[in-house]
C-alpha cells in the first residue's frame, strides 16, 4: 500500500493503475510484513527520511520523493542532499527544464557535485532536442571532478546511478568509496542493495554479508530494510522445493510481470503437466465433480474434444444438477458440430437461467451457435456484446489476487475476440474508409488482457492484427517486432508481419519475413496463410503463373476444404479462420482470371459459393462473382449481384465502390456513379466525386443540390479554403442563397466567427416573408447566428437572435397546424430547443427568473422532456421533483454521467445521499468499461465523503477533455479544505502550518492545469487563485486576495463567490463586522444553482459568526430558514418555537418562517 503524505492522503500524481496493484498484491504475499511496518515508522520520523526517500525512488513514487525531501529541507535547512532528491523527483516526473534550472544551483556543493553533474547529463539526454555540445562539456567536468571526489560525493553518485538502473556503474563508484573510507558502513549497505536488486542469485547471497558488515558498527535503517527484504520465490524453492505458495507466486510473477512468452497461453507442455496433476487429484478424490469438470476443461484446451466430453459426462454422473458439467457437454457438442443437440440443451438452460444466474460461458455458446446457424450478423454481435458485459460484471467486487486472474480468464476473452474478428474485413480499410466498428471492442478487451498478462503472445499478436486491420501499420509492425523478439519461432507473427509489408508494397521485406518464418518454423509450409501471402506478393509482382501454383498448393493443405472431414485426418490440425480461407479461394479465382484461365476461375468460384454459403464470408464471394461476371462482359448480372448487398452488411461499402466503378467505366453514367458516392459513400473517393459533380453542375448551373454536394465533398477532403471560395462564388450568382447556411456553418467550425456573422447577417437582411419555407429558413439562420454569438461570448446578442427565432417559430407553429399537420411534432421540438437555449443563456447571465420562464415555455412544447423538467425543478428548488426526473433519465441511460453528477448534487442537498449507490451500481452493470470512464470516476469523487477516495477518483478524471476541468476544481477545494470545515470560522484553531502550506502548493500546481475557454471561466479561475492565497492565512496574501475579490465585485456586484471570498478574508484579518456585512448581503440574494455551494458556505459562516457573538436567535433563524427551504416544515416550526421561547421579541422569525411553514404543512 502506498504510504500517505503529511496531509493524510496520497499524492495524486502517483496513483498506480489497478492492474499494477493487482500484480503487486500477488508479489506482496511473499514480502515480509516487517518491511511494511518499518516503512510506516519511517514515514513518521523525518530524521530517517534518506532511507524512505531511497525506498520511494526504487518504487517510482517520485511525488513522494519531493514531499519527503521538502520536509527534510524544512527540518535541516538548505541541506544539498535533500535539495538534490527534491530535484530528482521533479526530473523523474518529466519536468526536465525545471529540473535543469534547479540543478544548476547546487552543482558546486561538494557532497552532491558528482550526482548533480550526472543528473544534468541525464536530463539533457532526456530533452526533446539534446544539446550534444553541452553534454560533452558536462561529461568532461564529471571526469575531472571524479578524480578528486570525496567519499560523500562518490556515495551519492552511486545512489543516483542505482536509482536510474545503472547497477554496474554504481558498483564502480561504491567500490571506490569503500576503498578510500576504509570500509564505510553506508558504502557496504549500498553495495548490499546493489546485489539484492541485481536479479542475480549469486548477488542476493552476497548481499546478506554486506548488510551484516554494514550493521556491525550500529543500526542503520537503510541497512535493516535491506536485511529484512524477503526471500524471493527462487530462493524459497531452493530451500523448500515443495513450497506451493512460492511456486504459485513465481508462476504469477513470470506470467503477469515478466511476460515470459513460452510460459503463457495454451502451451502443450504445461497443459500436459496440469492434466497430470488434475488426474492425480481425481484419483485421490474420484467423487469430486469439480475435479472431473476441470479435467474436461483441460482436454478442451488441448483440443481433445471426445476426451473432454467423456469427463463432462463423468461429472454429470457424479452430480446430475451440475450446470458447469452440462455447459461443458454443450461446448463439446458444439465443437463436434452437433448443433441440434446444442440447441435443445441451451433451450433447457434458458428456461432455468433465473434460478442459476446469468453466465458468460452460456452466452458465448449461444453466440457461437448463432454463428454456426448462419444467423444475421447483428444478432451474433449482440450476443457477443452480452458475453463481454456478463463476463466483466462477474469480476466486479473481487479482491485483488489470484482469484481475479482466474476469473478474468484471458483464454476465454481471446476466444471471444476471435469471434468478433470473423465479422471484420480480412484486409485494412481503404483510403477514406472507416475501419470496422467491431475493432473498437476488440482493442478495448485486448488492452485489458495484455496489461494483465503481458506474456500471452496470442493476445499481443491479436493487438497487432487489430491495429493492422484498423489501418495503423506502423503500430502493428512495432508490436509484431516485439512478439518476434520474444519468440522467433512464432509463425503467426511472421505471417502478419509479411502482410503488413505487403500492404506497404514492400515486396522484399515481405519475402524476407516469409523466409525468416520458414527458417524458424519449417512446419509453416503446412499453413495455408503462408502460401496466400506468398501468392499475393507474386501477383503484385506480375508472377501470375507462379501465384496459381502457390495457391493450388495452399488449397490442398489440411484445414482448407470441409473442416469437418479434414479434422478427422491424422495430420496436425492447422488453425485457419474463415476470412483467410475465403481469401485463398478468391485469390486463386483472380489468379486464374489474370492468367486467362476463365473456365478454371469459374470452377474455383463455384466451389467457394458452395463452401461459404450462409457464412459471413458469403458477401466477399458474391463481390468476386460480380467481378468475374464483369470480366465476361455481363454487366447487368454484376450489378444485380451487388445490389443485393444491403447497408447493414459488412461489405456494403466495397459493393457500392464496385457499382460506382461499373457505372463510370462500363455504363458511362456519371450521375449513377455520383449517386454511389453520395451520403455516407462520399468518403470513399471524394476527389473523384468532386470532379463528377462539377461536370454535372456545368450542364445544370442552377442545380442547388449538386452545388451543395460539391461543397460537402470539399469539406470532407479537408479542402476548407477551396470550399469557402466555392461557396462564396456560388452565392455571388444569387441563385443559391441556401448555401449561406453551409458556408456559415463551415466558418463557425473554422473559428472564423466574424465572417460567419457577416454571411448570416447578409442572408437575414431582407423583408420578412410570409411563405412557410422562408420562415423556416430564417429560423435556421437565427439559431446558427446565436451559436456564432455564443462562441464570440456575446451572450446578449445570442439571446436576441434566439428570441427572434422563437417569434418566427411561433408563426410557423400556427401555420403548420393547417398546412403541414404531420410536421407539428418536429416543429414543437425545435420550439422547445430554442426556448431551452434562451433559458441556458439567461442562467449564464444570472437572470434566473427569465431562465425559469423560458424553461416553462419549452415544456409547453415538449412535456415529456425529463432533462428540461429536471433543470426547471432544480432551479425552482423543488428537489424532489428534480430528483424524480433525473432518475427517469438514468433509468433509460445509466451511463449518462452529466445527469448522474447533477443527481448526486441534488441528493446531497436533499439529505438523501444513501440513494446514490444504486445509480452508481446501475452504471457499473450497464457496461464492463464503466470503471474506466472518467465521467464515472468524477461521479464517484462527488459521492464519496472521504477526501482520500475523492482525490483518487477525481485524479482519474483529471486529464479528460469533458470532466478534467471540474475534477481539478474539486481536487483544489479538497486540498484547501480537506475536512470540509466552515472556512473563515476556525480562526482560533491551531493547524499545522507546514501541512497547510504543502496543501496550498499542491493546489497551486493543480491551478496551472486549468485552461478556461470563456470570460466566466477566467473569473472562476481568478477566484480560485485568490482562495489559495487566503488559505495561506498570511496577512500579505490575504490582503492581496481581498483586493482581487473587491475588483470582481466592482464589476459584478452580486458575484457570490467573490463576496464570500471577501468575507473569509475579513474573518482571517479579524474584521468580523465587515465579514458579517458581506454575508448578510449574500443572505438577502435570491438563491441560484450556479452559486449553490457558495450560498451554503456563506449561510454557515454567518450562523457561525452569530453563534460566536452569542446571537443565537439569528443563528436559529438561519437554521429554520434552511429547514423551510428543504421542505422540512416540522423541523422549521420546532426551531422557531425554541427561538421564540428564548427571544419572544423576535417577530421576524414568526412572520417569515413559522407562518409560512404552517401554511405549507396544511397544503
Amino acid at each position: 500500500m502506498e504510504p500517505v503524505s503529511s496531509l493524510g492522503r496520497p499524492g495524486w500524481d502517483v496513483y498506480v493503475p489497478v492492474l499494477e496493484e493487482l500484480v503487486q498484491s500477488a508479489r506482496n504475499r511473499i514480502k515480509s510484513m516487517f518491511s511494511f511496518a518499518m516503512i510506516h515508522i519511517l514515514s513518521k520520523d523525518v530524521e530517517k527520511n534518506p532511507a524512505l526517500i531511497n525506498y520511494y525512488c526504487q518504487e517510482g513514487y517520485f511525488h513522494h520523493v519531493q514531499t519527503i525531501a521538502s520536509e527534510g529541507v524544512k527540518k535541516f535547512g538548505s541541506d544539498p542532499v535533500f535539495i538534490f532528491y527534491r530535484i530528482y523527483g521533479i526530473l523523474m516526473e518529466g519536468r526536465i527544464q525545471e529540473a535543469l534550472l534547479d540543478l544548476e544551483s547546487i552543482k558546486n556543493k561538494p557532497e552532491v557535485s558528482l550526482c548533480t553533474l550526472m543528473a544534468l547529463i541525464y536530463a539533457h539526454k532526456k530533452s526533446p532536442n539534446p544539446d550534444q555540445d553541452v553534454i560533452l562539456e558536462l561529461d568532461a567536468k564529471l571526469k575531472e571532478h571524479r578524480k578528486t571526489a570525496g567519499q560523500e560525493a562518490l556515495y551519492f553518485a552511486g545512489l543516483f546511478l542505482w536509482h536510474i538502473g545503472r547497477h554496474e556503474k554504481a558498483r564502480e563508484y561504491v567500490d571506490r568509496m569503500i576503498k578510500i573510507s576504509n570500509g564505510s558502513k553506508e558504502g557496504l549497505i549500498l553495495k548490499g542493495w546493489l546485489d539484492v536488486t541485481s536479479g542475480k542469485e549469486a548477488g542476493i547471497k552476497k548481499a546478506a554479508k554486506y548488510f551484516d558488515e554494514g550493521l556491525q558498527s550500529g543500526n542503520d535503517v537503510f541497512g535493516l530494510m535491506g536485511k529484512c527484504i524477503p526471500e524471493e520465490p527462487g530462493r524459497l524453492l531452493q530451500k523448500d522445493a515443495l513450497n506451493l505458495e512460492a511456486i504459485k507466486m513465481e508462476a504469477i510473477h513470470h506470467l503477469c510481470r515478466e511476460g515470459n512468452i513460452p510460459e503463457c497461453g495454451r502451451n502443450p507442455l504445461i497443459l500436459q503437466h496440469t492434466q497430470t496433476l488434475v488426474e492425480r487429484a481425481f484419483n485421490l478424490a474420484s467423487h469430486n465433480t469439480d475435479i472431473a469438470i476441470e479435467l474436461g476443461y483441460q482436454m478442451i484446451l488441448q483440443g481433445k474434444v471426445k476426451e473432454a466430453a467423456k469427463w463432462y459426462q463423468t461429472a454429470m454422473a457424479l452430480d446430475e444438477t451440475s450446470v458447469p458439467a452440462l455447459t461443458g457437454i454443450i461446448r463439446s457438442q458444439l465443437m463436434e458440430g452437433k448443433l441440434d443437440d446444442v440447441e435443445q440443451q441451451l433451450e433447457f438452460l434458458n428456461e432455468i437461467q433465473q434460478s442459476i444466474g446469468k453466465s458468460a460461458e452460456l452466452s458465448y455458446l449461444h453466440a457461437v451457435l448463432a454463428m454456426k446457424r448462419n444467423k444475421r450478423q447483428e444478432e451474433v454481435i449482440t450476443l457477443l456484446n452480452d458475453v463481454l458485459d456478463t463476463h466483466f460484471s462477474s469480476l466486479q467486487g473481487l479482491p485483488l489476487g489470484v482469484e481475479y486472474f482466474e476469473k478474468l480468464n484471458p483464454d476465454f476473452l481471446i476466444e471471444i475476440i476471435k469471434e468478433y474478428l470473423n465479422f471484420c474485413p480480412a484486409q485494412p480499410a481503404g483510403p477514406g474508409q472507416p475501419p470496422s466498428p467491431l475493432l473498437k471492442p476488440c482493442a478495448s478487451v485486448l488492452e485489458t488482457v495484455v496489461k494483465t498478462v503481458p506474456g500471452l503472445q496470442q493476445a499481443v499478436y491479436l493487438v497487432a492484427k487489430v491495429k493492422y486491420l484498423a489501418g495503423n501499420s506502423e503500430a502493428s509492425q512495432s508490436i509484431l517486432q516485439h512478439c518476434i523478439e520474444q519468440d522467433p519461432s512464432y509463425a503467426d507473427a511472421h505471417l502478419l508481419m509479411a502482410q503488413v509489408h505487403l500492404s506497404q508494397n514492400n515486396f522484399k521485406l515481405c519475402s524476407q519475413s516469409l523466409e525468416l518464418c520458414l527458417s524458424y518454423n519449417f512446419e509453416v509450409r503446412e499453413h495455408p496463410v503462408y502460401h496466400l501471402i506468398k501468392a499475393q506478393a507474386q501477383i503484385k509482382m506480375g508472377e501470375i503463373a507462379e501465384a496459381v501454383k502457390t495457391l493450388q498448393m495452399a488449397m490442398n493443405l489440411p484445414g482448407m476444404r470441409n473442416i469437418a472431414s479434414s479434422s478427422k485426418s491424422k495430420t496436425k490440425k492447422i488453425e485457419i479462420d474463415g476470412s483467410d480461407r475465403v481469401s485463398i479461394y478468391l485469390e486463386l479465382v483472380e489468379a486464374h482470371r489474370l492468367n486467362g484461365e476463365q473456365h478454371e476461375a469459374i470452377k474455383v468460384l463455384q466451389d467457394a459459393i458452395n463452401e461459404f454459403s450462409g457464412t459471413p464470408e458469403e458477401l466477399r464471394v458474391m463481390i468476386a462473382n460480380a467481378e468475374l461476371a464483369l470480366a465476361q462482359g455481363d454487366v447487368e448480372a454484376a450489378l444485380t449481384m451487388l445490389r443485393n448487398i444491403t447497408p447493414e452488411q459488412t461489405y456494403y461499402v466495397q459493393a457500392k465502390e464496385k457499382m460506382a466503378q461499373i457505372y463510370l467505366e462500363y455504363r458511362k453514367d456519371r450521375k449513377l456513379y455520383a449517386s454511389c458516392y453520395s451520403g455516407r459513400y462520399l468518403r470513399c473517393e471524394p476527389e473523384e466525386a468532386i470532379e463528377v459533380y462539377e461536370q454535372a453542375l456545368k450542364k445544370n448551373p442552377r442545380d442547388g443540390a449538386l452545388a451543395r454536394k460539391i461543397g460537402n465533398a470539399l469539406v470532407k477532403t479537408h479542402n476548407y479554403s477551396k470550399a469557402i471560395n466555392y461557396y462564396e462564388a456560388a452565392l455571388k450568382t444569387g441563385q443559391q442563397n441556401f448555401l449561406s447556411y453551409d458556408l456559415a456553418e463551415l466558418l463557425l467550425k473554422l473559428n472564423q466567427y466574424d465572417k460567419a456573422e457577416k454571411v448570416l447577417q447578409q442572408v437575414l437582411d431582407h423583408e420578412s416573408g410570409n411563405d412557410l419555407s422562408s420562415l423556416m429558413e430564417d429560423i435556421r439562420y437565427q439559431v446558427l447566428l446565436a451559436k456564432v454569438y455564443s462562441k464570440m461570448e456575446r451572450t446578449e446578442d445570442a439571446v436576441v437572435s434566439l428570441q427572434q427565432a422563437r417569434d418566427l417559430q411561433t408563426k410557423v407553429l400556427k401555420r403548420i397546424q393547417i398546412e403541414q399537420l404531420d410536421a407539428v411534432p418536429v416543429q414543437k421540438q425545435l420550439a422547445a430547443e430554442i426556448c431551452a437555449e434562451i433559458a441556458k443563456h439567461s442562467a449564464t447571465q444570472r437572470n434566473y427568473e427569465k431562465a425559469i420562464k423560458f424553461y416553462k415555455e419549452a415544456l409547453v412544447y415538449c412535456e415529456t422532456d425529463n432533462k428540461m423538467m429536471a433543470d426547471l425543478m432544480f432551479r425552482k428548488q423543488d428537489y424532489e421533483q428534480a430528483v424524480f426526473h433525473f432518475q427517469q433519465l438514468l433509468d433509460r441511460n445509466p451511463d449518462n454521467y452529466a445527469t448522474l453528477s447533477r443527481l448526486i448534487d441534488l441528493l446531497r442537498r436533499a439529505g438523501k445521499l444513501e440513494e446514490v449507490p444504486r445509480f452508481l451500481l446501475m452504471a457499473e452493470k450497464h457496461s464492463p468499461r464503466t470503471k474506466l470512464d472518467p465521467g464515472f470516476h468524477y461521479c464517484k469523487g462527488l459521492y464519496t465523503g472521504e477526501p482520500n477516495d475523492a482525490l483518487r477518483h477525481f485524479n482519474k478524471a483529471r486529464k479528460d477533455n469533458d470532466w478534467g476541468q471540474n475534477a481539478v476544481y474539486n481536487m483544489i477545494e479538497i486540498c484547501l479544505n480537506p475536512d470540509n470545515e466552515t472556512v473563515g470560522g476556525e480562526v482560533s484553531s491551531t493547524e499545522k502550518q507546514e501541512s497547510v502550506q504543502l496543501a496550498v502548493r499542491t493546489a497551486e500546481k493543480l491551478l496551472k492545469e486549468l485552461k478556461p475557454q470563456t470570460a466566466q471561466g477566467h473569473v472562476q479561475l481568478r477566484i480560485m487563485e485568490n482562495y489559495c492565497l487566503v488559505a495561506t492565512k498570511q496577512k500579505s496574501n490575504v490582503e492581496r486576495a481581498l483586493n482581487a475579490f473587491t475588483e470582481v465585485v466592482v464589476n459584478e456586484k452580486d458575484h457570490v463567490p467573490a463576496l464570500l471570498g471577501m468575507a473569509i478574508a475579513y474573518m482571517i484579518l479579524k474584521q468580523t463586522p465587515r465579514a458579517r456585512n458581506q454575508l448578510k448581503r449574500i443572505s438577502k440574494m435570491n438563491w441560484n444553482p450556479i452559486d449553490a455551494e457558495e450560498f451554503e458556505k456563506s449561510w454557515l459562516l454567518l450562523a457561525d459568526i452569530y453563534i460566536q457573538s452569542s446571537k443565537y436567535d439569528m443563528a436559529g433563524f438561519k437554521l429554520a430558514f434552511n429547514y423551510l427551504k428543504a421542505k422540512r416544515y416540522i423541523d422549521a416550526i420546532n426551531v422557531c418555537h425554541k427561538v421564540l421561547e428564548a427571544h419572544p421579541n423576535y417577530p421576524k422569525i414568526r412572520k417569515e418562517i413559522l407562518d409560512k411553514a404552517r401554511a405549507s404543512l396544511r397544503t
